[in-house]
């Protein structure tokens, strides 16, 4: 017989949850996410997810201007009801408050990336991309597993309709020049 305290979900307020909630919540798991006032808790990720992160975040860090960070799981507010979770972004370096900050404004935010796990394939495919795109944060990259090879769906802002609009579907190589230069060899994902 077990003697472990029993967990207490929290309950949400009526109208669902705001996005100051997230910084008050005690024992949030890590990495919650607000959308549409709903907590959303993520699930372990897989090995390709991880592998993926290292190398988009490796070679963005390498290739960012210096008026740019690239941070990795950190919130985006996006009005009361949402503060999504990008796996990856470029923020203006500006926008830095000090190492308590837990989320940027959208207006700081020039990319955002998604690397797509089964339990977030609705997420990073359709509601994600539509608030960020709504938002107008310039770019996002969507990052699929094809059977264990990557796939990166690079999006800009199209902005007389504030939706994104693809501009390449990259597989061994991903090289751009916007948001700023950068060439990633996809196929590391692999070798790492």
């Amino acid at each position: 017989m077990s003697v472990e305290p029993e967990y207490e979900w929290p309950q949400p307020p009526v109208g669902g949850y705001t996005a100051d909630d997230l910084d008050r919540l005690p024992n949030l798991p890590p990495h919650t996410e607000l959308i549409d006032g709903s907590l959303v808790f993520v699930s372990p990720q897989s090995k390709f997810h991880m592998r993926a992160m290292r190398v988009l975040e490796g070679c963005l860090v390498q290739a960012a201007p210096e008026e740019y960070e690239i941070v990795r799981e950190m919130t985006i507010g996006l009005g009361r009801n949402n503060r999504p979770e990008p796996d990856l972004m470029a923020v203006r370096a500006e926008a830095d408050t000090g190492l308590r900050q837990t989320t940027y404004a959208p207006e700081d935010v020039l990319l955002a990336v998604e690397v797509v796990s089964p339990d977030s394939v609705d997420r990073d495919r359709d509601a994600k991309p539509r608030k960020y795109a709504a938002a107008g944060i310039p770019h996002f990259w969507r990052v699929e597993d094809d059977g264990g090879r990557p796939v990166v769906y690079v999006f800009e802002l199209e902005p007389a309709t504030r939706a994104y609009v693809v501009t390449g579907v990259h597989r061994d190589e991903l090289k751009v020049t916007v948001p700023f230069p950068v060439v990633i060899d996809l196929a590391a994902v692999d070798r790492r």
